[in-house]
């Protein structure tokens, strides 16, 4: 099908306004992983959004710890090169070898981020990264996710100024062709912006995290590119969950501890519930509302959405062509001050 396509910035790209988020597919192990997966099938997952006519990927060396990047490369191999999707990756989190469980440090030194490219273009299997991305601030210590960007600053941490000129440099050398900042306060894109330009940042946004409507108007007044993540809050968003589905999670799964799926599950599923109304009148699901939602942002290029089935893709490929009305903007805002749903602003 043709996805409408937006402009990335001043980067040159134009990105369809969905593209494929490879989180999901990491598999098991580690310490942010959705639970057990099906290798054939994520690369028949990839493929299939590649075929539907998304055009870029979003990955990281970390998901899956060095895994998913693995099947982004398997995917995308043998391709011809009109058909091959945009690539993105982001670096930032290293792991323990030895200890796959605990949870990856954000380190952004300059010999780490450039051992870290290198390692990432040979799982790809690319010469080149299309957007790289630090994946988190430096604060030289580990993550535990939070999705705020919250985490105490050691005295080891790298200076943004020191990490990003480093993002330049490898740009400036044809290693990367744009470069981008994703869960980066606005204060920490103005500095970064002094150093070189930010070509792109990705932040977390859906109607239940809201919280980065700030950094997206920054974007928008800078010439920035935006792909947000997790426009359907890790699946709370699709219409499909339940809290009976929520108990059943693998032991494994991130989201298990999270208090999105916890204490602020009952306010979610009811959002996500107000969403079908909408979708019906539009012929759509209620993913794709949720997920237009976020693309009728002002400043937002693109959202990356995950899949683990090819099923799971056509679920959420017309939220491009999902037009929502300003009398469909003001009935979500109104569900969302009245479930109490997230954080930030309810409307653009």
């Amino acid at each position: 099908m043709e996805i409408t396509t937006r402009p990335l910035g001043d980067t040159g790209m134009d990105i369809t306004a969905v593209g494929f988020g490879s989180w999901a597919i990491s598999g098991s192990g580690w310490r942010f992983g959705w639970g057990p997966t099906d290798d054939a099938e994520s690369v028949a997952t990839i493929r299939h959004a590649i075929a539907s006519g998304v055009n870029w990927i979003d990955t990281a060396a970390v998901y899956g710890l060095g895994h998913s990047e693995e099947l982004v490369g398997r995917a995308i191999a043998g391709l011809p090169a009109a058909d091959r999707p945009l690539v993105f990756t982001k670096a930032g989190l290293v792991w323990d070898p030895d200890d796959p469980a605990a949870a990856p440090r954000r380190i952004m030194r300059p010999d780490s981020v450039r051992r870290e490219i290198e390692d990432s273009l040979r799982r790809l299997d690319v010469d080149h990264i299309d957007l790289y991305q630090v994946h988190w601030p430096d604060t030289g210590e580990s993550l535990e996710y939070a999705g705020d960007g919250s985490g105490a600053v050691s005295p080891n941490a790298t200076p943004l100024e020191e990490y990003w000129q480093v993002m330049a440099d490898l740009k400036a050398e044809g290693k990367v062709r744009a470069i981008g900042l994703s869960n980066h306060s606005v204060a920490q894109l103005e500095a970064a912006e002094k150093v070189a330009h930010v070509d792109a940042i990705q932040p977390a946004f859906s109607a239940i995290n809201r919280s980065a409507a700030p950094e997206i108007d920054w974007a928008r007044t800078h010439g920035t590119g935006v792909i947000v993540y997790s426009p359907l809050q890790s699946g709370l968003l699709t219409g499909t969950f339940s809290a009976e589905r929520v108990a059943n999670l693998p032991a494994d799964d991130w989201r298990t501890g999270h208090a999105d799926f916890t204490t602020g599950l009952p306010a979610n599923l009811r959002l996500a519930e107000a969403l079908r109304p909408i979708a019906e009148r539009h012929g759509a699901t209620v993913a794709e509302v949720a997920i237009a939602w976020t693309l009728a942002w002002p400043g937002v290029t693109g959202a990356i959405v995950g899949a683990r089935r090819p099923g799971q893709v056509d679920g959420w490929l017309g939220a491009a062509s999902v037009a929502l009305t300003p009398a469909d903007l003001e009935e979500i805002a109104s569900a969302i001050t009245t479930t109490g749903a997230g954080t930030g602003p309810a409307r653009p």
